[in-house]
């Protein structure tokens, strides 16, 4: 009897201790699943983070309760410093408050806001509603346009979350482009007068005595653009010689500073003389005679119909006939055609040095959007020139 009691003891100590293996085998291939899952998910994370960086932004709990109260951008204007407005947005207070005064806070306050999200494509405006006043909508706008910083950054200053900003932009970079056809001084004006030719001629002729009938520099300038996927847009935008993807433009600058004439947004492919077509129309058409522009030696002349109107220095190696006298008053010539062509660098170095946005490859896939955001950034440069007076051309000439 004993012997049977005890068999059945020892089987009920075999059979427990088989459950406990089996319990701790199924819990260990439980924790393994469950890091395995756990692994995936993160590395699922961090993968995503990698491929789309711009999920990377900062949601209302980061950043500052009110974008009406107490943010960086609200201690910035009540400041009401010249210095900092200059600093951050490129115009001082009186400049600043003109663009507001010139129509649009009026605009602000009178359109509404489009939606992505909505179909919505009208309605009454809600300004009260609205994160930021008109103040604050400029201020956005112009920290945008002087600067290279990302979105990430301008949600700090303002206190905005993604989706507002990105809105906010969009939609303050149109009333911009409006209310600048309310101010005089942005616009881009070729001389009408016989008058004006001649003060911009005599201007240039103070400092450099032999450049008679000078009145402005020309010069190109190429912006960087994204890399298109349409095979045609890619092709065109591609500039060979600098083996990257552009847009072209020809500036046209005054010894007053302001851009006179322009054309811009072309494809990066096309040659100078392509995208200078209209400068020598009104070259050809609205110019007097005995007036010319000063450009680079590698700038095309043009055809027949505007000979003389594009003064540049001979080029390196070129053959000089005449006398001695002659050809050395022709290098003296030269040299003041160097010293004053250098402003058409000087332009667009200030325009790209003012304009941070136009250091970054621009989009590729709206071209009014992006000449639209061209055209701004000349005509806040002329209207600055003007205004403000913070223009190298102008301070050396004037």
């Amino acid at each position: 009897m004993d012997e049977i009691v005890y068999a059945l003891i020892q089987q009920e100590e075999e059979d427990g201790e088989d459950d406990l293996e089996q319990e701790l085998e199924q819990g260990a291939a439980l924790a393994a699943v469950a890091l395995m899952v756990v692994g995936a998910e993160e590395s699922r994370m961090l993968r995503a983070e990698r491929r789309q960086p711009s999920r990377l932004y900062l949601c209302r709990p980061q950043l500052l309760p009110n974008p009406r109260k107490d943010t960086p951008w609200q201690v910035l204007y009540q400041s009401r410093s010249d210095r900092a407005f200059i600093t951050t947005m490129g115009f001082d207070v009186d400049a600043f408050e003109h663009i507001i005064k010139s129509g649009f806070a009026r605009m602000w306050y009178e359109r509404p806001i489009d939606r992505s999200d909505s179909a919505m494509t009208t309605g009454d405006p809600r300004p009260s509603a609205r994160s930021l006043d008109a103040w604050g909508a400029l201020g956005l706008v112009l920290h945008y346009l002087n600067s290279t910083m990302r979105e990430v950054s301008l949600q700090q200053i303002f206190a905005l979350i993604p989706s507002t900003i990105s809105r906010y932009i969009t939609f303050s970079l149109r009333l911009l482009f409006e209310t600048l056809d309310n101010i005089p001084e942005s616009f881009i004006k070729y001389p009408k007068l016989l008058r004006e030719f001649q003060e911009n001629s005599d201007l240039i002729v103070s400092r450099h005595p032999r450049l008679h009938g000078a009145f402005a520099s020309l010069d190109g300038l190429n912006l960087a653009v994204q890399t298109s996927e349409d095979v045609d847009i890619e092709n065109a935008t591609y500039n060979g010689w600098l083996s990257e993807h552009f847009v072209s433009s020809v500036l046209m600058y005054s010894p007053k500073g302001p851009i006179i004439a322009a054309n811009i947004n072309a494809p990066g492919s096309w040659h100078d003389s392509r995208v200078a077509q209209p400068i020598y129309r009104k070259l050809e058409r609205d110019t007097p005679d005995g007036f010319y522009v000063v450009a680079d030696t590698a700038f095309p002349r043009g055809t027949q119909s505007i000979a003389g109107r594009i003064q540049a220095p001979v080029k390196t190696g070129q053959h000089m006939q005449g006398t001695a006298e002659q050809i050395e008053e022709r290098f003296a010539f030269d040299r003041e055609l160097l010293s004053y062509r250098q402003t058409a660098e000087w332009g667009n170095r200030a325009l790209q040095g003012s304009f941070g946005r136009l250091r970054i490859p621009l989009e590729i896939n709206d071209s009014q959007r992006r000449g639209d955001l061209i055209e701004t950034c000349i005509r806040l440069h002329n209207f600055r020139a003007e205004r403000v007076g913070l223009n190298q051309i102008r301070n050396v000439y004037m």
